[in-house]
């Protein structure tokens, strides 16, 4: 064969190598760094705005109490973190399909959720705030007696409560339920009127409502339990989780974080 054609042959052969390895390349989302050397990189997802646990700044850093925890662990345990914004309904399903690698946004640990995740450890354990416009003569009776249109987040521990315990037992009537994008919407709707009262974490609440024309009407106890969840196999990503977690909590940096975001109601 003439060199000229050899060489144009030995050319294509290595550039359509290169296409068949292209095509034939794995779609997995496995963090980076299985390489020798290479740290690894995961992806949290978190539910914003969600103080004081994630939040995003006006300068677009992600910032809050959940935030900072994991950057914490991840330095603590040899990894490094990326966060992704995910709407809270799909959340899960976004973890599953490997487009997140741990869910670290305040998610309270649920046996129903456990068919389709894993957990940490418990870092954090929280009740529901309940709060209506400032002078309004709506009670918790009326919450608990069904009586009142109340607003809360779509999927979050309060929207669940009022299901199981009050309209599952026929106690309030479906439609009693508004449920939103996201709580300061829900709140907005108290101010103007539109819903009696809202319903959410006590510490994110307590946060939302700073400033606002409502008031705290009282407290339905769940004690949930907040952990990160990851999917079923990755029991490496758990193991390290878990190790950094209680590496966080004895160290002082955790009663820092604490004061730092007024953890205390």
């Amino acid at each position: 064969m003439d060199n000229k054609y050899l060489t144009i042959f030995v050319v294509c052969v290595a550039v359509l190598a290169v296409a068949i390895a292209g095509c034939t390349s794995s779609g997995s989302t496995t963090p980076a760094g299985s390489g020798v050397g290479e740290t690894a990189v995961y992806a949290v997802g978190i539910d914003v705005p969600y103080p004081p646990f994630s939040y995003v700044t006006p300068a677009n850093e992600y910032t809050g109490f959940d935030v900072d925890s994991i950057k914490w662990i991840a330095e603590n345990q040899g990894f490094e973190v990326k966060f992704e914004t995910v709407a809270w309904d799909g959340i899960i399903p976004a973890l599953q399909a490997g487009q997140i690698d741990m869910v670290y946004s305040g998610m309270t640990i649920t046996d129903e959720r456990k068919e389709k995740v894993a957990f940490s450890d418990p870092y954090w354990t929280v009740n529901q705030m309940v709060v209506a416009k400032s002078g309004s003569d709506v009670t918790l009776d009326d919450i608990k007696g069904g009586t009142a249109v109340v607003g809360t987040q779509s999927g979050c521990t309060a929207a669940i409560w009022m299901e199981e315990n009050l309209v599952d037992t026929g106690i309030m009537p479906k439609e009693n339920i508004r449920v939103y994008g996201s709580t300061p919407l829900a709140v907005d709707d108290l101010v103007n009127g539109r819903i009696d009262a809202a319903m959410y974490d006590d510490l994110s609440m307590k946060d939302i409502i700073e400033g606002r024309d409502v008031e705290v009407i009282g407290f339905i106890e769940t004690n949930e339990q907040f952990g990160i969840a990851v999917r079923k196999d990755d029991t490496e990503l758990l193991a390290k989780l878990n190790a950094g977690l209680a590496n966080l909590m004895a160290d002082p940096y955790w009663e820092e974080l604490k004061e730092t975001y007024d953890m205390k109601l």
